[in-house]
């Protein structure tokens, strides 16, 4: 009972945490979570965002792209997973979001301009916002303060115009960049329906020439001006203070600006006091420029014995305003470090918020909203069904391969992928993932991995009871020699799934998360779970049977037992006029690139009734936009919209009329509509997952050169290669379209081929010290022997599911389920018929299996000695060998160590030890 102890509280944790896992998905629960649902899958709103250039300047394609990355970003920031962003002619970005709960902060952070500007605030203000004394003096009354420079105004050309209504007092709206769009804007509607304007004329003020109107609201905590106990005092409750300032660049004023901040270096953080700050890091110019900047401050407040200040402003509003305190004598030189910060800040959302936009940049262009719009999920409800379904069957197909491959073993493999799947479940609910068809992707392979680490160690446990060991201690001996090997294929499997997570943006994040939290869970599941479970059963006689397990008998069948290595050649050439048919058929036909990756055209229409979503995505094909993207837009009843976008490749004029002829004629569609859009999988995003997977790569290699030997890192890297030239070239072969799915499917081959590669080079790294006389082609040959059966096993593990969503899903996954099947086969392949030959042809170049090759052919008796030291490979090493399993006596233990001894010398050459 006490050997079984440890496994009982361990098999106690996992249901305790089962009970909270249900407790979560359980409605009604106090603790209760619903699982997110990306856009392609539940849908979200669209916002239509137009850029307003500032004055004299035009919108171009190159900063509306720069304003399009710049959003997607935040976005990314903002924890909305897998966002759409896309530009549309000629100065508009459309941003579809999933799973946001204030869309109103959502967007105007989106579309907040960052500029952040800092002045030296007694020497920028002008008056009448500046007394005597040189203290600021705020207003609320923006039409005084601008009728006091009237004058001021009329001497040089306005930089902007405000726009007041009734008794002159009301400001109706503005700033605008021209009298004309002020003027024009006296037709408009007030933008706020809920304040009532008195009756009266309107009136246009004008901000003199290198002036500008700076803001300080009542959200703000504190404000430039009279102080109340020594402490600014906010604006009255529902009002806004206002200032003038100087403003030309010419004379240096704003004395900084956004380009002087790293953006990289910028966070939220809390003060001594426990408030939230924005911590400011400067680049080498702004931090020569803040010194200069603090120390004049400090000499100024030195000459007039007052504090002097410098107004942190951003978008026109003053943030903060710290003052440079003139009796200390540590400032004399100004304030060093390349640093500052950003205090009175009135919540940490705030901070969080004004971090995240100095972060990622200013926007080139302010930004006004279009329109805002509900919209359905880009995938559907079928297609969501279908995947569960087909999730289900493969989860059920995987359960039943494993029972009839494991026996009793196989019972114990099933509950394991019970527990992770509902582990799985938990994380998903508790980390708020978004679940997307990428993410699907991740799940996939995790469902694999998490089944691999049973086999592994399944068939670990079977090579121990086969070389002669009980039950029990085979499951001992079992679970010390795959631990390693699971360690290893995990932890290569996680960097690269860190790297992408860290990296990469959008549909690549969501599958770099899922693909992590699955590894991370598997290991708990298999290495904790499975062997807390047969930890218990150990104790028992009947579970001394070889036969539960399916272990009697040979390892591996006669057939799997190839000279793999000398057939080498033949491999190279199988898989080098695969790709070569390939990479020519890139050349000529290129990849089928869908609207994710090349942008095309959108068509907008409205039915005069409500239609079914479904109906039209089903008849698709009839009006020729089978791969199109087909959402409903506004308001809903049931599956059923009145409003609906289609986004599809790019059309020609004639193609354009023939599809609006179809959409009158079948649906009688109204206020037709047709615009280009970009792609929404934009350049950016392809450039981050490339650094990420070289970045990953990289790391791969090093922890291979550190953990093998840096000849067993580059075969990883050409299998990898050799996979995705294959995946590339049958998907231009086939002429199948690559969608943002695609990308998903691929880097689950990336994630597969380096998992299965790793687990035989482990038991080639183990089988090195053992054979020490065979030449590394017999070693590598042993190996394969050894490991093929788990490998054909994960691999059909592996594929069962991709199968199930191949023949179940919808259009959408089945075009998903090609680009896995590819990729996990050609995975499975390169592992055995690529990796290990070429690690075999590197390692016979080095002179110390130089001199064994040939042995094997030589007749005098190598053959069987490399028999023998197989056979000693088998057996395991004393080292890893328990101190004690549960219910053995230790007599028994002693004799069977002896004997083990004796074996091994028996076996060993000449009697000899090693």
């Amino acid at each position: 009972m006490r050997g079984r102890r440890p496994h009982l509280i361990l098999l106690g944790i996992i249901l305790v945490t089962l009970g909270v896992v249900v407790l979560l998905g359980v409605p009604g629960s106090p603790i209760h979570k619903k699982v997110t649902l990306g856009l392609d899958l539940q849908g979200g709103v669209e916002v239509i965002l137009k850029a307003v250039p500032p004055k004299g300047q035009q919108v171009t394609p190159d900063g509306l792209q720069k304003s399009v990355e710049i959003m997607r970003s935040r976005v990314d920031k903002l924890g909305v997973s897998e966002p759409d962003v896309r530009k549309q002619d000629p100065d508009q970005i459309v941003i579809q979001l999933a799973g946001v709960h204030c869309l109103t902060c959502a967007t105007q952070i989106i579309g907040s301009t960052a500029q952040l500007e800092l002045y030296d605030l007694e020497t920028s203000l002008l008056s009448p916002s500046i007394g005597a004394q040189g203290t600021a003096i705020p207003t609320t009354n923006l039409y005084a303060l601008l009728s006091a420079l009237k004058s001021k105004a009329k001497s040089g050309t306005p930089d902007t115009y405000y726009l007041f209504k009734g008794k002159r007092t009301y400001l109706y709206s503005g700033p605008y960049q021209t009298r004309q769009d002020a003027v024009a804007a006296e037709q408009r509607q007030s933008p706020d329906s809920k304040t009532k304007f008195p009756k009266g004329p309107f009136t246009v003020l004008a901000v003199p020439q290198h002036t500008v109107v700076i803001t300080c609201s009542a959200t703000d905590v504190v404000c430039p001006g009279p102080a109340q106990g020594g402490v600014a005092s906010p604006p009255p409750k529902g009002s806004t203070f206002y200032y003038v300032f100087k403003h030309d660049l010419t004379k240096g004023v704003p004395q900084m600006t956004g380009k002087d901040i790293n953006g990289g270096g910028t966070q939220s953080d809390f003060d001594t006091n426990g408030q939230p700050q924005v911590n400011l890091a400067f680049t080498h110019h702004g931090g020569t420029i803040f010194q200069k900047i603090t120390r004049d401050e400090w000499l100024r407040g030195k000459i007039r014995n007052s504090p002097q200040h410098f107004a942190i402003v951003l978008d026109g509003d003053i943030k903060s305003f710290p003052q440079i305190d003139y009796t200390d004598s540590s400032l004399a030189d100004g304030i060093s470090g390349g640093s500052g910060r950003i205090t009175g800040i009135g919540s940490i959302k705030e901070s969080k918020d004004i971090a995240l936009v100095l972060q990622t940049g200013a926007l080139p262009y302010t930004f006004k909203t279009l329109a805002r719009t509900d919209v359905s999920a880009t995938l559907g409800k079928d297609s969501l069904n279908q995947a569960k379904l087909a999730a289900l069957i493969g989860l059920a197909v995987v359960a039943v391969f494993l029972l009839l491959l494991y026996r009793f073993l196989g019972v114990v493999a099933v509950l394991g992928l019970g527990i992770y799947a509902a582990f799985l479940y938990g994380a998903i609910l508790l980390f708020k993932v978004t679940m997307t068809l990428p993410g699907f992707a991740g799940l996939i392979l995790t469902i694999g991995v998490a089944a691999d680490a049973n086999v592994v160690i399944f068939e670990r446990i079977k090579e121990e009871v086969r070389a002669g060991k009980s039950v029990r201690a085979a499951i001992a001996a079992g679970y010390s020699k795959g631990f390693r090997t699971i360690i290893d294929a995990n932890v290569v499997t996680a960097i690269t799934a860190m790297i992408l997570f860290a990296v990469a943006t959008a549909q690549v994040k969501g599958f770099a998360l899922m693909l992590l939290i699955g590894t991370a869970i598997s290991m708990i599941t298999a290495v904790a779970g499975t062997r807390a479970m047969l930890g218990l059963l150990a104790g028992f006689r009947w579970f001394d049977n070889p036969r539960f397990m399916g272990a009697h008998g040979q390892q591996s069948a006669k057939w799997l037992q190839i000279d793999f290595m000398k057939r080498r050649y033949l491999w190279f050439a199988i898989s080098g006029a695969i790709i070569v048919i390939g990479v020519a058929s890139l050349g000529a036909k290129g990849l089928n690139l869908g609207i994710d990756f090349k942008g095309g055209t959108q068509v907008t229409f409205k039915t005069p009734a409500f239609v079914s979503l479904s109906k039209i995505r089903n008849e698709a094909d009839q009006i020729g936009q089978k791969d199109a993207v087909i959402q409903g837009r506004g308001t809903a009843h049931g599956d059923s919209y009145q409003n609906f976008q289609i986004r599809t490749k790019s059309l020609t004029a004639a193609e354009q009329n023939k599809l609006s002829s179809d959409l009158t004629d079948r649906y009688h569609a109204q206020s037709l509509g047709i615009q280009n859009v970009s792609s929404s999988f934009g350049s950016q995003i392809a450039r981050l997952a490339i650094i990420a997977v070289l970045v990953s790569l990289v790391l791969i290699v090093i922890y291979i050169a550190v953990r093998f030997d840096f000849k067993f890192a580059l075969p990883v890297i050409i299998a990898l290669l050799h996979d995705l030239l294959i995946t590339f070239g049958v998907y231009s072969l086939t002429g199948r379209e690559v969608t943002t799915s695609t990308v998903a499917a691929v880097l689950t081959v990336l994630g597969y081929s380096i998992y299965d590669t790793i687990i035989i080079f482990d038991r080639i790294r183990e089988n090195v010290p053992l054979m020490r006389r065979a030449p590394f082609a017999e070693i590598a040959n042993i190996s394969l022997w050894e490991t093929i059966r788990r490998s054909l096993a994960t691999t059909f593990i592996t594929l069962l599911p991709v199968a199930s969503l191949l023949a179940f899903g919808g259009a959408t996954l089945k075009d998903f389920a090609f680009a896995l099947m590819v990729g996990i086969t050609s995975g499975a392949y390169s592992s055995i018929f690529i990796a290990a030959p070429l690690l075999t042809m590197w390692k016979e170049r080095e002179p110390e299996y130089r001199r064994r090759i040939g042995h094997e052919t030589k007749g005098d008796g190598t053959a069987a000695l490399l028999a023998a030291e197989a056979a000693a490979a088998a057996q395991p090493e004393p080292a890893l060998l328990p101190e004690a399993l549960p219910g053995e006596p230790a007599s028994s233990r002693s004799q069977a160590k002896r004997e083990r001894r004796r074996q091994r010398r028996s076996t060993r050459p000449h009697g000899r030890a090693r």
